[in-house]
């Protein structure tokens, strides 16, 4: 069994780059420890907490369509959809687990559970 390391995503907006191409499709790589230690120590961080996201996507998003290169600057005018869901992509391939939401088949009317994914999978148990 191989161990993936790279995820590919599509945004729901997309990136609008300086010549008004729309890039949507993406990869990004699990993260590593210095990805989540490293930026705690750019002044950015430590004067706005809320700049670490910022950072941390630009280390771990590795293609944007045909961006040379991603930077901080490309996260930051990301649309507020994009961003969002970039902040959950991230959360479900580097956590253990997926989150479950409980449903009502409208059918037989049992409870199920569901386990929801931005991959585009769902298992139901």
């Amino acid at each position: 069994m191989l161990f993936s390391t790279e995820f590919e995503f599509t945004l729901p907006k997309g990136y609008v780059d300086n010549d008004g191409n729309v890039c949507k499709k993406g990869t990004m790589r699990l993260a590593t420890a210095a990805d989540e230690i490293l930026p705690m120590r750019d002044p950015r961080v430590q004067q706005n907490p809320g700049y670490l996201t910022v950072i941390l996507l630009a280390r771990v998003i590795t293609k944007l369509e045909n961006l040379r290169m991603i930077d901080t600057s490309i996260i930051e005018n990301l649309f507020a959809t994009d961003f969002a869901y970039l902040q959950s992509f991230y959360k479900e391939i580097n956590e253990i687990g997926k989150p479950v939401v409980s449903a009502i088949c409208p059918e037989c009317k049992k409870s199920i559970e569901i386990e929801v994914s931005l991959l585009g999978e769902f298992q139901v148990e």
